[in-house]
């Protein structure tokens, strides 16, 4: 049955799920996938590659689809948010940076502003540009993040919203991959949630499968916060959010040595960058969250997205009768 929360009635959906849009992994054809399953695909913008955003948008072809951005990264090629405003993006997220240079642009566009939070702090500067949605994203959640506990942030923001914008919508992000984490986020106060390292283990992702793979073949203690994986690649991330990755070879070998590593980066850059094309996990910096211990199969993001709300769904009208008398 569709649900009826703030999150369907905002984007006319049937199903209170999003795509994190995971840059470079989340492209058209698996935005396209999530959308036609019920929820609404977010193409994972990231660093802002133009003509990689323009293959993915023809990708996606006429399913309704939308954007996310790291915003710092954005503001350094602000000119690119109006290209991607052309291709009428249902909803466009940014996240890591301040949003308020880019909300009127998108507000103007008639796209649903979503700004990712990971703090108190973060929120109220959401809130004080008019977004539509927030995004409370626990430190579980794989990639960059802060130190924020989904089951705590969410919460909190809920009442903050409720005091002081009891419309705007609520998303749970961060360690969410099964019916258990949905229904679990709705009663913290969520109104949706939004999933990643759960539809990044689909064949639609734009990740190698020998990756996938590895990730399903860990548990949850097998990810770690670092940045070895942001300095192989040359990226100067701010230093309140660090990456969740595998814990591979790669990773241990630089976890606390970041100093030496920075001093021969930019010579093993092509090398590195090869290890990851070309499915090397060991070599590798793989961005996936501590959800891997609750994922045991690569499926369909269709199959993925509609399972979840199935589970959840039914814990939610079965589990009060289980424990209430």
């Amino acid at each position: 049955m569709p649900w009826h929360t703030k999150l369907t009635a905002q984007l006319g959906i049937p199903l209170p799920i999003l795509l994190a849009p995971m840059g470079g992994a989340a492209g058209g054809r698996l935005a396209a996938a999530v959308t036609a399953a019920g929820g609404l695909g977010l193409i994972g913008g990231g660093y802002g590659d133009a003509d990689w955003l323009e293959r993915e948008f023809a990708a996606a072809g006429n399913a309704r689809v939308g954007c996310g951005f790291i915003t710092w990264a954005l503001a350094r090629q602000p000119a690119l948010l109006e290209r991607v405003l052309a291709h009428a993006p249902a909803a466009m997220m940014l996240s890591f940076g301040d949003p308020a240079p880019f909300a009127p642009a998108i507000r103007a566009a008639g796209s649903t502003l979503i700004c990712q939070v990971q703090t108190i702090a973060h929120t109220q500067a959401a809130l004080e540009c008019g977004a539509d949605i927030i995004v409370a994203q626990g430190t579980e959640a794989g990639g960059h993040g802060a130190t924020r506990a989904t089951l705590t942030l969410v919460p909190e923001v809920a009442d903050l919203l409720a005091r002081r914008s009891p419309h705007t919508v609520l998303v749970a992000a961060g360690g969410i991959a099964d019916g258990r984490g949905m229904a679990a986020a709705m009663m913290l106060g969520a109104d949706g949630v939004m999933l990643g390292s759960r539809l990044w283990a689909s064949p639609e992702c734009l990740i190698h499968p020998n990756h996938q793979r590895a990730a399903l073949a860990e548990n949850g203690d097998g990810t770690i916060r670092q940045v070895a994986a942001d300095i192989a690649r040359g990226y100067d991330w701010p230093a309140e959010f660090t990456g969740r990755v595998l814990r591979t070879a790669f990773v241990d070998r630089w976890y606390g040595q970041e100093a030496a590593q920075r001093q021969g980066a930019e010579a093993g850059r092509a090398a590195y960058l090869a290890a990851v094309a070309d499915g090397r996990t060991a070599d590798a910096g793989v961005f996936v969250g501590e959800a891997i211990g609750l994922m045991h199969d690569i499926a369909p993001a269709a199959e993925i997205t509609q399972r979840i709300a199935a589970e959840a769904e039914a814990l939610l009208r079965q589990r009060p009768r289980d424990v209430l008398m």
